[in-house]
């Protein structure tokens, strides 16, 4: 796009369809800054892998009180043609970053602006509750405000269907040509205050009594009070219901970073409010130090993903990765359902193509079916909307998210968080620990280990050189890896697998959407992973690979030969 059309972009902005404040910005823009009115205004934020996200500021790119009056516009168009006569209800949630009430409250005047119904929470609250209260309150749709673990700059837009889950085809590219179609003039910003309905209790009730309903298992009192837990919410919502459901559950033993208490958008006592970076962690973990405690858990800013930490055989305390964590929950709730019988050949479980394959192997060894669809939890709630036939355990995905049956439809870091600390309990009350039943798993199934390098890549150049990179992948594709040879290559935008046999390439059908991902394996089982982040300015690269372990006591020197293999893969592509 030229910068005479990015010019004529902005200028429209000047109208009098956009308040005062806005055009005074956008002037401004204007006359000093091209750089940032081109960033500004080059494009229309798009929706990605989780919902809509951007800066916050003035422009068509930017999240801002036009941008998502726009969208809410458009949705509610598409909903009056979806569910004609029906009387519409949809439920808004938001989360601790700055400006998310007042987006919240914009939106919820828009939707009312349309005639409909509103239930608005009145202050922030985790984003698995608002999937929750989709179905919980029989809405049509459910919006939360939040970027999760982004910068503070950013905010976000997520949009959840009458199932509680995500937006999936085809709503998601009709509802986007619906936006697409309208004109800023067009949004209807008018409140109607009496379709507009405060909630809070009620709801925060019905989704904690869920929440241990779903993510306990006969864990005796004694062992639940014996197990010290040290928590941080990060700045973010879940301090307004982790607490309470781990109470309720019966864990007393709760420790919780003061410091990290308070929700504040500007996350000030953190680099990133990411529980993947031990950073993130570094209070809750030298507390836990100091207090001797058995558990660290820390989630991010909307309480959808949870990371956590345990002691390894030297008594350190170690942060699990997600695939890590995602293996020893998933296989407790497969003893579970093994215990009680309800097995029967008719279960699931579910993730993602850039997880670790050694969930794959766990999940069939116990008899269920194990399905996989490409990144973002929206995948997994949709295999569970097309399968109703089937019974869903759990799932998971290597960014430190898990989902605990179907009651919430999206990653869930409240009842995950009751399902670890379940397991730590029950484990420490055998007289094993959470970390040693992980490498009992890799005894079993074989040790497999996992890396995920993430290349920042901001701008319109950022962007570029993302799109250069993955075509590069695609016309030059690798043949071997530290000297292992390619025998798979999976090109999820071509819906092509490629199967390099002895003497001749097998080409079948990808049956799952189009997606900007590209996956390797080798004929040892490495498997490497690229894909832009549909969140993030990123390109990130997954690295799996494995190896036997014959006993727990030889992990260490395992662990450091896949360490020094995966070292070597980066290397050789250039990523370290």
């Amino acid at each position: 796009m030229s910068y005479y059309d990015i010019e004529s972009r902005a200028e429209a902005w000047l109208k009098p369809t956009f308040d005062e404040k806005t055009r005074a910005e956008v002037k401004e823009l204007l006359e000093k800054n091209p750089d940032e009115l081109k960033e500004s205004f080059y494009k229309d934020l798009e929706f990605g892998t989780g919902g809509m996200r951007g800066i916050m500021g003035v422009g068509t790119n930017k999240i801002n009180k036009y941008t998502l009056g726009k969208n809410t516009q458009g949705l509610s168009n598409y909903l009056k043609k979806q569910f004609p006569g029906d009387e519409l209800k949809v439920v808004i949630a938001y989360d601790c970053r700055n400006n998310s009430k007042e987006l919240a409250q914009v939106v919820a005047d828009v939707f009312s602006a349309n005639g409909i119904q509103v239930y608005l929470f009145s202050n922030l609250r985790p984003t698995p509750e608002l999937s929750f209260s989709v179905k919980y309150l029989n809405c049509h749709c459910g919006i939360v405000l939040t970027a999760s673990h982004n910068p503070p700059e950013y905010n976000g837009y997520k949009v959840y269907w009458k199932d509680g889950g995500q937006l999936v085809p085809p709503q998601d590219s009709e509802i986007v040509a619906e936006i697409a179609e309208l004109q800023y003039d067009e949004i209807n910003f008018e409140a109607k205050p009496e379709r507009i309905v405060m909630i809070d209790e009620e709801v925060d009730e019905a989704f904690a009594k869920a929440s241990v309903a779903n993510g306990s298992f006969d864990t005796p009192k004694e062992a639940k009070e014996n197990l010290k837990i040290v928590f941080t919410s990060l700045h973010g919502t879940s301090i307004t219901m982790i607490p309470k459901v781990l109470n309720e559950a019966g864990y007393i033993n709760l420790s919780i970073v003061e410091e990290q208490k308070e929700p504040n958008g500007n996350f000030p006592t953190v680099k990133s409010p990411n529980p993947e970076e031990p950073e993130a962690l570094k209070m809750a973990l030298e507390k836990a130090e100091k207090e001797q405690a058995d558990i660290v858990i820390g989630t991010d800013p909307d309480c959808d993903r949870l990371g956590v930490a345990v002691r390894n055989t030297q008594g350190e305390m170690t942060l699990l990765n997600g695939n890590q964590t995602m293996l020893v929950m998933t296989w407790f709730l497969l003893e579970q359902w093994k215990k009680e019988g309800k097995i029967k050949g008719k279960e699931f479980v579910g993730s993602t193509i850039v997880s670790t394959p050694m969930l794959r192997i766990l999940v069939q060894d116990y008899g269920v079916e194990y399905k996989e669809g490409l990144t973002g939890f929206k995948w997994i709630a949709k295999m569970i909307k097309d399968n109703p036939g089937l019974d869903f355990i759990g799932g998971g995905e290597e960014s430190f998210g898990f989902m605990v049956g179907d009651f919430v439809r999206d990653k869930d870091a409240v009842t995950s968080t009751l399902l670890a600390c379940e397991i730590a309990a029950q484990m420490k009350a055998d007289g094993i620990s959470f970390y040693e039943k992980m490498l009992e798993l890799y005894v079993k199934y074989g040790f497999y280990k996992e890396a995920l390098i993430s290349l920042v890549k901001k701008g319109i150049d950022g962007a570029e050189q993302i799109r250069n990179m993955m075509i590069s992948l695609r016309e030059n594709p690798l043949t071997e890896i530290n000297g292992e040879k390619v025998v798979l290559v999976e090109d999820y935008q071509s819906s092509k697998s490629f199967n390099y046999g002895l003497t001749e390439t097998e080409i079948t059908e990808l049956k799952v959407p189009k997606s900007n991902v590209l996956i390797y394996y080798t004929e040892n089982g490495t498997k490497i992973a690229a894909r832009p982040s549909g969140t993030e300015p990123k390109i990130k690269f997954y690295i799996s690979v494995n190896a036997p372990l014959d006993s727990v006591k030889d992990h260490e020197k395992v662990e450091q030969e896949l360490s020094e293999k995966i070292a070597a893969i980066k290397s050789e592509l250039k990523l370290a």
